[in-house]
């Protein structure tokens, strides 16, 4: 009885889809201008009365089995036969007129094609307008919006921006300008307020990637659980409370331009792994999705810390380091090139009165003796923090030395004051120095010789050059 049942059913369906389909042609047939039918060689079968009276042909005229050419020069049905495929929208043009067409392929049960038909939507191609129009302006606000976006992720900072002329800012500038020739990654490590962003933007911007955007991510910023979500984004519906529409991670952001990574140390080893996968084969995979999505970025990472040092406690995979390790950049910390502290501090008075409506400050002689004397663990950024404290306390346009030790901590003050009181500074600036001292002492012992030199310090050659590299020491031993 059920078996009976279903075939029934599955008759009526079978009858009901036919008869659909003819009803639908019937309607078609009905509301266009014109119709017309042809068989596997495009030879007419069929034309309504509508058509004939478009194509201006004679009502004496029969038309069955003339090829459709004959009497549509323009017909591209013959196509649509040859490749099975329909032509849904087109404009077809026709002794000086423009009709709107659309052609589609038959179909016989075993799904070989027989032959097609053409169905004329309107004589005018004026009856598009408005939906032309809507979809004009959809592209304007498309492209307007693609203009604003990219905009916002332009490159802040070039390399004019960087202010200096000693000769270890001069060696990173150099190194950077080579970097922005290539097309590689990038790994910038310096001390914290050093300029690592700027000069990522300063790269990106003379680089031939430089009209894409610029997307940055500090990645110590992100609770690890988002991370993964900010890199790679989010397929639609990943997860409970996950945006319909899905989102774009930082990646497809960035794609065609450049993806800045700052405080890559902090990064999770599991989100490490899938970093190293999307650097070798420009791959990614949103959270929640199965697709693979090509895209091609350009990565510049930074760190704080010494990313080799990571690499031996476990905290950072060594792949990935020799990966990002393609292009090193050293960024000399102030206390290294306190010659450009001068033109620094004209610089950022210039801007801290413009942004703070103040007027120009500049430096008493004695104020600017007393910043020399400083260790600035914090580099540029503390130096600009504190002179925009002082420009803000002052009611003078000339900032006197009394102004700067005010401003300046406790301990670096009091140690000023007195040469009694011994010179506190962090460990890793300490080792750095005796290690420095020690390399220059054996080049100068071996006449410049690394083999010789590495000998003598009982290390490898290798580890030499990495650490006269890191440590800015030129090819003569001179430490800078």
């Amino acid at each position: 009885m059920k078996t009976t049942g279903a075939i029934g059913t599955l008759g009526s369906a079978e009858q009901l889809h036919a008869q659909a389909v003819q009803s639908l042609f019937g309607l078609l047939e009905t509301l266009c201008q014109g119709a017309i039918a042809v068989d596997a060689d495009a030879r007419v079968v069929w034309i309504n009365d509508r058509y004939r009276e478009l194509l201006g042909l004679a009502p004496e005229r029969s038309v069955v089995g003339e090829p459709v050419e004959a009497l549509i020069p323009n017909s591209l049905l013959r196509q649509v036969i040859a490749t099975g495929r329909p032509i849904l929208l087109d404009i077809m043009h026709f002794d000086q007129r423009a009709f709107v067409v659309t052609r589609m392929p038959i179909h016989d049960a075993a799904g070989a094609v027989i032959g097609a038909v053409g169905l004329v939507l309107f004589d005018e191609v004026n009856a598009l307008k408005p939906l032309v129009g809507k979809f004009a302006v959809l592209q304007a606000d498309l492209a307007r919006a693609r203009a604003e976006l990219a905009a916002g992720r332009r490159p802040k900072y070039t390399f004019s921006q960087i202010v200096g002329s000693s000769a270890p800012l001069l060696d990173c500038k150099r190194r950077a300008r080579r970097a922005a020739q290539l097309d590689t990654t990038v790994l910038l490590h310096g001390e914290t307020g050093t300029g690592k962003e700027l000069l990522a933007h300063a790269i990106h911007a003379a680089s031939a990637r430089s009209a894409r955007p610029f997307v940055g991510i500090n990645v110590a910023a992100v609770p690890e659980t988002l991370l993964e979500a900010e890199f790679f984004g989010v397929a639609p519906g990943a997860y409970t409370g996950a945006d319909r529409k899905g989102r774009d991670g930082k990646f497809v952001l960035a794609d065609g331009g450049t993806l800045f990574l700052d405080e890559i140390g902090d990064m999770p080893l599991a989100l490490q792994a899938k970093l190293l996968r999307v650097l070798q084969d420009q791959e990614i995979e949103p959270v929640g999705s199965n697709r693979v999505e090509r895209v091609d970025v350009r990565v510049i990472a930074a760190a704080s810390h010494d990313l080799r040092d990571l690499v031996e406690a476990g905290r950072f995979r060594a792949d990935l380091y020799y990966r990002l390790n393609v292009l090193p950049i050293r960024l000399p910390p102030l206390r290294e090139r306190l010659e450009d502290l001068e033109e620094l501090c004209a610089v950022l008075l210039e801007q801290i009165a413009a942004q703070g409506g103040m007027p120009q400050m500049h430096l008493a002689d004695g104020a600017l003796a007393r910043l020399r004397r400083y260790r600035w663990p914090g580099n540029v950024r503390e130096l600009r923090n504190l002179l925009e404290q002082v420009a803000v306390m002052s009611e003078r346009r000339t900032l006197e030395e009394a102004d700067v030790a005010a401003a300046l901590p406790e301990a670096a003050s009091g140690a000023a004051e007195g040469a009694a009181q011994p010179e506190v500074r962090p460990l890793a600036e300490r080792v750095a120095e005796i290690e420095r001292e020690a390399i220059c002492a054996a080049l100068e012992a071996t006449g410049g010789k690394k083999r010789s030199a590495a000998r003598l310090l009982g290390i490898s050659r290798a580890k030499l050059y990495a650490r006269l590299e890191q440590l800015a020491i030129p090819a003569g031993g001179q430490s800078a």
